[in-house]
């Protein structure tokens, strides 16, 4: 019997609805589990007694922050603050230190999740809220393992990395292709690391053109020289900044994956959900995502759908390893690589590599940027070097870096 077309457009119509229906489903299972990852306490139940906070403080010599909390029976932990607390301070004094004191450090899950309540602080989205936050955050678990006599990585998880793999992160992507390769290669050549990663694309802050991507078909050049450059034995990363709209990123992939590039980091604009996935699934080469984030739900809907293969928070941006560790436990569930991104100076290398210590599912190398010259400290456990690739993370208590004491007694209060 002949079918008529309205026939067949009903019976296809019914068909598309069911398939639909049965992938709704499936996304919503997803969902639930991630759900579930996201309400599961990632801290340690390590303490019997209460350990209340008395005093948070945010402490200024020159341009550089410390922040430093206190106990009520008198343990104290210190983080080093990120570049950007010299624009986020008063959120720290009017939004985040109100908030924590008093409060009993053993529920650090619960107040991460409050405190975005607390001032209606969920307003203040990505880095201005993530900055105050993250800095509290790391003092606060500084105390917590400083009490314990463990390390953080101990407090938020189990050890799985005890030496931290590591990339050379290098920009330059203005620059003529061979003055970049130079550059490049004169940097490399200072540690001794194993993998790098390349800015492929262009920023829009670069130019006046707001489009421009340096040199004329400079990345056409670039990655096959990079490759030339460094041998077989070097891992390549690369990544856009979210320079590239969806065709592009697909050639731009295709490039990558023909000189065996590892992953290929923000594709295209890092909020455009669907299209990131668009470009996951055009391409064989790892999708990279998550340092701009500040939402779980963003990164919950690339999990579901499949719309990457590794997940990038920012411990800083993103407000602290605990934030951070969650993401990664969603990451985990469905066989996704968590790698973060580290921002420069500070301490940010020795957060982050107690952070990799505990990811089960942690990438091959994560970021590497040098610790800021002009903090003092010591680190009985580890020289915090670089060898064969790698770094030992400290295994001393808190974070295992004690900060000179009379460096910290020349900061002063920091007030509004």
């Amino acid at each position: 019997m002949k079918t008529d077309r309205r026939q067949f457009l009903s019976t296809a119509a019914a068909g598309a609805l069911a398939s639909r229906a049965f992938a709704a489903d499936a996304i919503q299972d997803r969902y639930q589990k991630l759900d579930a990852i996201l309400k599961a306490p990632v801290l340690k139940p390590v303490f019997k007694s209460p350990v209340i906070i008395q005093s948070v403080e945010l402490l200024r010599l020159d341009n550089g922050y410390i922040c430093r909390v206190r106990s009520k029976d008198g343990a104290e932990g210190v983080s080093v603050a990120h570049t950007g607390m010299r624009t986020f301070f008063p959120i720290f004094l009017q939004s985040i230190q109100p908030f924590l004191i008093g409060k009993d450090a053993r529920e650090l899950d619960m107040i991460l999740e409050k405190i975005f309540i607390y001032q209606f602080n969920f307003r203040l989205s990505g880095m201005a809220l993530g900055l105050p936050l993250a800095t509290a955050e790391f003092a606060i678990l500084d105390m917590l393992g400083r009490i314990a006599g463990k390390p953080v990585a101990q407090l938020i998880g189990d050890v799985h990395n005890p030496e931290v793999a590591l990339y050379l992160a290098t920009e330059w992507r203005e620059k003529p292709v061979d003055e970049s390769i130079n550059l490049i290669r004169n940097l490399f050549s200072q540690y001794d690391l194993r993998a790098l990663k390349i800015k492929v694309g262009g920023l829009m802050y670069m130019t006046t053109d707001m489009r421009a991507e340096g040199p004329p078909q400079r990345t056409e050049k670039m990655i096959p020289l990079v490759r030339k450059t460094f041998g077989d034995n070097i891992a390549l990363y690369a990544d856009s900044n979210s320079f590239y709209t969806v065709p592009e990123a697909i050639r731009v992939g295709r490039l990558l994956e023909q000189y065996k590039f590892r992953y290929f980091e923000e594709p295209v604009m890092f909020d455009h959900f669907e299209e990131i996935k668009q470009v996951a699934d055009a391409l064989k080469i790892p999708i990279a995502n998550g340092e701009q984030d500040y939402n779980y739900h963003n990164f919950r809907w690339l999990i579901a759908h499949d719309g990457l293969d590794i997940v990038q928070p920012d411990n800083y941006y993103f407000g602290g390893l605990i934030r951070s560790m969650k993401v990664a436990r969603m990451a985990a569930a469905y066989g996704k690589q968590c790698i973060p991104h580290m921002s420069g100076g500070g301490l940010g290398n020795v957060y982050n590599v107690q952070f990799v210590a505990a990811l089960p599912n942690a990438g091959e190398h994560h970021e590497f940027k040098e610790i800021g010259k002009n903090i003092r400290f010591e680190c009985k456990t580890s020289t915090l070097k670089i060898a064969n690739g790698k770094i030992k993370v400290p295994t001393g208590p808190g974070f295992g870096v004690d900060l000179d004491p009379d460096w910290v007694a020349k900061h002063q209060p920091v007030k509004l």
